[in-house]
């Protein structure tokens, strides 16, 4: 596995090692002993093309996510929330998908989403945490202030979704 640093702090990209032949291929999703924290909750997410999920964001309970596509293609956006750090506002993109064999640890702190760029897009998540329902909360993914460029024109988004705060009305939250 190899490791691609980026210019948020801790936000990293792993290349994984793919054993290819004439029945198909095997890949190594994840080893626990590649990262400093323990990842003890799992899910996975099925899309189809166009939906758009996200910015999503745990308050209290804030959680490292890793994410790999397991089949399609998505856009990918890490938003920095983090008050304390230099890229605090900031957000990372990237194109990942099955056949590019790479993840993206998206540390504590920081808001996801993503679009879907193909049919039929599989994730898989790793979380440090569980799921905290309660102090959940979403970041317009149109957020006039943040300006992220989006692949799509009309994404598919969900009832909660369209919800939704900008980030200045996160950072009024003081959370």
């Amino acid at each position: 596995m190899k490791l691609l640093k980026t210019r948020f702090k801790d936000l990293l990209i792993y290349e994984k090692v793919v054993l290819k032949d004439n029945r198909g291929y095997f890949k190594e999703l994840f080893r626990q002993n590649h990262f400093k924290e323990k990842f003890p909750f799992d899910y996975m997410s099925f899309s189809k093309k166009n939906v758009l999920r996200g910015l999503h964001l745990q308050l209290k309970n804030p959680q490292s996510k890793l994410i790999t596509v397991l089949m399609g293609k998505i856009f990918d956006v890490s938003l920095d929330c983090r008050k304390n750090s230099k890229t605090f506002g900031k957000f990372f993109t990237t194109i990942l998908s099955e056949k590019d064999n790479r993840s993206i640890l998206i540390p504590k702190g920081f808001a996801h989403g993503y679009c879907s760029l193909t049919e039929n897009v599989i994730l898989h998540y790793k979380c440090s945490e569980y799921r905290h329902k309660e102090t959940e909360t979403g970041i317009l993914w149109n957020d006039k202030d943040l300006k992220i460029k989006w692949p799509i024109k009309k994404p598919i988004i969900s009832e909660k979704d369209k919800k939704n705060i900008s980030f200045h009305d996160l950072c009024s939250k003081n959370f």
